[in-house]
């Protein structure tokens, strides 16, 4: 089986153009929607693990392996969002419009986008409630080694904060994307922690540019280890219970089969819900075909899917795959981001 998939462009993530969107307030927006996150805390504290199961069952879609729905796991503490909701999100860097959507338009015309995503997949599945999400990159990996030779740039906290801005417009959750490059977890991670310990944001992690051989970012596809990937959960299930939040999400990107090792050492808390995203581009075939070898043959939790705006788009008659069309997909992705 062909399942060989395109990651971004080198230059696409390793070059910084352009300025920051400013935060726009939009009060329409708000008015008409209520606060998402807050709905979803309060619908999941006291969880119905017959409902639970149930939305398990239906994302395995008919999937005969046995390997879904992921056995044994934990149920989730409280506030989980998964998988009672999808998640629809829009990835990118305030400073860049070449590596997603969050830098290539103001804030009020990105809402009016992501709202449209958000009523196509309601209306592809009308059983599984949708909530926002602005999916961040808070460190971002770069070609040039920086003052410290870690081929890595950490955002500002006021870039983080208007990402932020920009989530509170539309009610939605919050991930922060790194990117490790040279530096590793244990060493970024802890950086975001004030913003860890707020209920709606969220940790993402990016094995692509995790160079531990020493290499430049964008030269060859990193990896991480399940050691990387228990470090992140281990970090956010001690947060959840120190400080009384609601069940983390940890998104870990893949779309090749070196990308993520050992995974079944990777281990589940019932206070972080963990989403291995096929992060690649290319045809729909080559799309599938990544998801079914990476995502379904290497079961972890909850699984995601990656559309590029662009990307998808290249070497026509390819097309960027509708909702209806991922949702054919075994186990059904609970996460969907938008570049």
């Amino acid at each position: 089986m062909k399942n060989v998939i395109l990651s971004l462009t080198v230059a696409s993530l390793l070059l910084f153009t352009g300025c920051g969107n400013k935060s726009e307030s939009s009060a329409k927006e708000n008015s008409t929607k209520k606060s998402l996150s807050k709905e979803v805390v309060k619908e999941t504290t006291n969880l119905d693990t017959v409902a639970y199961n149930k939305k398990l069952q239906a994302l395995v879609n008919g999937d005969t392996t046995g390997r879904w729905p992921v056995k044994p796991q934990p149920y989730p503490q409280n506030g989980a969002i998964l998988p009672f909701h999808r998640i629809i999100a829009y990835y990118g860097n305030l400073f860049s419009k070449r590596m997603g959507v969050l830098g290539e338009y103001p804030p009020k015309e990105l809402w009016v986008k992501l709202h449209a995503e958000m009523k196509a997949w309601q209306k592809a599945d009308p059983t599984t409630p949708v909530i926002p999400a602005i999916h961040y990159i808070a460190v971002v990996a770069q070609g040039s080694p920086g003052k410290d030779g870690m081929y890595r740039y950490r955002m500002p906290d006021k870039q983080i904060d208007s990402a932020l801005t920009i989530a509170k417009m539309g009610n939605a959750i919050v991930f922060l994307d790194i990117q490790v490059a040279l530096s590793n977890l244990k060493a970024e991670v802890p950086l975001l922690e004030k913003y860890l310990k707020m209920p709606n944001v969220h940790l993402a992690i990016d094995p692509e540019f995790s160079m531990k051989e020493g290499h430049r970012p964008g030269t060859k596809i990193g990896w991480f280890d399940a050691e990387d990937v228990n470090y992140c959960s281990n970090y956010l299930a001690k947060l959840v219970k120190e400080n009384h939040l609601s069940t983390k999400i940890l998104i870990v990107h893949r779309f090749t089969q070196g990308m993520v090792k050992n995974y079944k050492n990777i281990k589940l808390h019932p206070e972080v819900q963990i989403v291995m995203n096929m992060d690649g581009w290319g045809a729909p075939y080559l799309k599938h075909d990544s998801y079914e070898a990476y995502i379904h043959h290497q079961p972890v939790q909850f699984t995601g899917f990656k559309l590029f705006y662009k990307n998808d788009l290249k070497n026509p008659p390819h097309h960027m795959l509708t909702p209806e069309e991922v949702l054919k997909e075994k186990p059904r992705p609970i996460y969907i981001q938008y570049q």
